[in-house]
């Protein structure tokens, strides 16, 4: 796994331990309870990279299915299953997700209206 740093990850969010080398996350990235990324496709035998980037806040219960790209500062809501893409500046929620909002500009941990202290 590719971990960044300032990333923060529940102790109850599942990353997929069947293909630890397909998760990659970025800098200062949050991932919430219960959230489970995903780098494998058992009913087709596929390995894939699943990507999320910096600045991005993955909700409680989301899913992320194998080979997605989350983009840069993106906002996942909780319980959404991310099933395509995610253009950077995004926020998604539903099952399958679909954009709500886009031109997102989020601090770390994907916080809105960050002032740039820490």
């Amino acid at each position: 796994m590719q971990i960044g740093t300032g990333t923060r990850i529940s102790l109850k969010a599942r990353l997929d331990m069947t293909n630890p080398r397909g998760i990659h996350i970025g800098r200062d990235t949050g991932v919430g309870a219960g959230a489970v990324i995903l780098s494998h496709d058992f009913v087709r035998s596929r390995h894939l990279n699943t990507r999320i980037g910096d600045n991005c806040h993955i909700g409680m219960n989301a899913i992320i299915l194998p080979g997605i790209t989350i983009g840069d500062s993106c906002i996942v809501a909780p319980a959404s299953v991310v099933m395509k893409t995610v253009p950077s500046g995004s926020l998604v929620a539903g099952n399958p997700a679909r954009v709500i909002e886009s031109g997102l500009e989020l601090g770390p941990w994907g916080i809105r209206n960050w002032d740039g202290k820490r």
